[in-house]
C-alpha cells in the first residue's frame, strides 16, 4: 500500500512538472530549483490565469517572472481576443496604458542627473504656460500658495487630476477640455493652462496626468520629441525593440486587441474601434499612458531598474538614483489625504509613493502577499508589473481588459502564485 501510494505521488508530481515544463519550455527545472522556486508549485500561475480565462475574465495574458535576472516562467496562455481566436504569444504586443509612467520618470531622472533641474523647481520655469495657473477653492479661483514643482509631478501631490470624478467642478473641467484629443504636447499644455488646480501643490496625493506634464517637461529640456528621447536615449541602448508609441506596420499581426467588461453578458468584449485609443499617426506623446510594449521589453526596463540603473553594460541611471526613486516620498498626511480616494488613488493600504512608483511600506496591510520595499505600477488595461528587491524579483502582467468589477483579483493571484512558489527567501542564491 505504501509503495503504490509512493508510485501515485510520484505519477503526480511528475505530471504537475511536465505541466510546469510545458507552460516554461525553454526554461530547464534546474534553473527554476536553484533560483529558489518549487517547479510544481510555480505551476499555479498558469492555473489562476486559466481559471480566469474559463470564466469569461480575460481573453488570455503573457506572465513573467525572473529571479536573480534569470528566467524562472514565461508562459502566454489563451487567445488574442475574446473573437480572436489565434493563440496568445510570448511576444504579443499589449497597451501598458500607465506603465508608461515609470519610463517617463526615469526619462525625466537622467536629465535630472546631467542637472537640467532640480526637484524644488516650479515647473512653470520650463514651461511658463503653467506659471499663472490657479486653484479652484469654494467656488472661487484663486492663486495657489505655492507653484507646482516638478517633483510633485513624480509623486501625484501637483494639484493636477485626471477628470474621473463626475460631481467634481475641476474634474468637469478636465472632461470638457479633452485633454486625451490633444494633438501633440503643446495643445495638450494649452489646454492643461486653463484648466484649475484641484487642490493646493503637495498638500495631497491625487492621481493625474501629472506624468503627462512630465513627458513635456522631458521634451523642452531635451529638445526631442518623448518618442525620439524614449527611442534614442532609452529604448535603442537598452535593446527594447518593441517598444513604442507607433506600432509598425510590420507588427501590428501581434498587437492585441482592448476589451472593456460587458455587464449585460457578464464577460468581456472588444472595445468599439471607434473608442479605441490610436496607436499609428500618433503626434501627442502621453508620458502618462501612451506605450504599447511586450512583456520581455518592459522585463528589460525592470532589469535595469533591479540592477541598480545599469543593464548588460549600458547605464541608464546611477544606483543612488534608483535608490532615490523607489524611496517613500510621501509624508503620512499627504499620503492619507487622498490616497483612498478610488479611483484616483493607485496606492494600497500598506503602500506610499516613490518618484513614479508604488512603494510597499508595510506589506501587512496591503492585504496580499508582498515584501516591505517592493515597488510596481499597473496599467488601465489590468497589466503589472513589481520589483521585490528582497526577494531580488522581477514579476510582470499583460493582458487587455479595461473597467472590470473584479478589479486586481489577477494581479493578486499573480502574487499569491508567485511568492507561494519560493523555496529560499532572500536577495541572493
Amino acid at each position: 500500500m505504501m509503495q503504490r501510494r509512493h508510485r501515485m505521488f510520484s505519477a503526480a508530481m511528475g505530471c504537475l512538472l511536465l505541466l510546469s515544463a510545458k507552460a516554461n519550455a525553454e526554461i530547464p527545472i534546474e534553473r527554476i530549483e536553484q533560483a529558489g522556486f518549487a517547479p510544481e508549485r510555480l505551476q499555479k500561475i498558469n492555473e489562476f490565469v486559466q481559471r480566469d480565462i474559463e470564466a469569461g475574465k480575460v481573453s488570455g495574458a503573457v506572465t513573467l517572472v525572473a529571479r536573480h535576472g534569470q528566467l524562472v516562467h514565461f508562459s502566454a496562455q489563451g487567445n488574442f481576443g475574446s473573437e480572436d481566436p489565434r493563440p496568445l504569444k510570448e511576444d504579443t504586443l499589449f497597451r501598458i496604458f500607465s506603465m508608461t509612467k515609470p519610463i517617463t520618470t526615469v526619462a525625466a531622472m537622467m536629465l535630472y542627473e546631467e542637472g537640467a533641474f532640480h526637484l524644488g523647481e516650479p515647473v512653470s520655469r520650463y514651461i511658463p504656460e503653467l506659471e499663472s495657473v490657479q486653484l479652484l477653492r469654494d467656488g472661487e479661483l484663486v492663486a495657489p500658495k505655492q507653484p507646482v514643482t516638478i517633483g510633485q509631478l513624480m509623486t501625484h501631490t501637483a494639484g493636477l487630476s485626471y477628470g474621473w470624478h463626475p460631481n467634481d467642478p475641476v474634474d468637469q473641467a478636465y472632461e470638457e477640455a479633452d485633454l486625451t484629443h490633444s494633438t501633440d504636447s503643446d495643445d495638450f499644455i494649452a489646454r492643461l493652462a486653463k484648466l484649475p488646480l484641484r487642490f493646493e501643490p503637495g498638500s495631497r496625493y491625487h492621481y493625474s496626468v501629472a506624468t503627462d506634464v512630465l513627458g513635456v517637461l522631458v521634451e523642452r529640456l531635451s529638445g526631442m520629441s518623448l518618442e525620439v528621447f524614449f527611442q534614442t536615449r532609452i529604448f535603442a541602448p537598452l535593446g527594447m525593440t518593441d517598444t513604442f508609441f507607433n506600432v509598425p506596420a510590420d507588427k501590428l499581426d501581434r498587437f492585441a486587441p482592448n476589451h472593456y467588461w460587458d455587464a449585460q453578458r457578464g464577460s468581456i468584449a472588444p472595445i468599439p474601434a471607434a473608442m479605441a485609443q490610436p496607436f499609428t499617426g500618433v503626434t501627442a506623446f502621453s508620458g502618462g499612458g501612451g506605450l504599447v510594449s511586450t512583456a520581455k521589453d518592459y522585463w528589460i526596463f525592470c532589469e535595469m531598474l533591479r540592477r541598480g540603473g545599469n543593464y548588460e553594460g549600458t547605464r541608464i541611471l546611477g544606483p543612488k538614483t534608483v535608490e532615490f526613486m523607489i524611496l517613500d516620498h510621501l509624508t503620512p498626511e499627504v499620503r492619507n489625504h487622498g490616497a483612498s480616494e478610488y479611483p484616483d488613488s493607485h496606492l494600497y493600504p500598506g503602500q506610499s509613493a516613490g518618484l513614479g512608483l508604488g512603494v510597499i511600506t508595510d506589506p501587512a496591510q496591503t492585504g496580499v502577499i508582498s515584501s516591505k520595499g517592493a515597488y510596481s505600477w499597473g496599467g488601465a488595461a489590468n497589466t503589472k508589473f513589481w520589483i521585490d528587491p528582497k526577494e531580488d524579483l522581477v514579476v510582470i502582467l499583460m493582458t487587455q481588459v479595461m473597467g472590470a468589477p473584479y478589479g486586481d483579483a489577477l494581479r493578486f493571484d499573480l502574487k499569491v502564485a508567485t511568492y507561494q512558489a519560493l523555496t529560499q527567501l532572500g536577495p541572493s542564491p
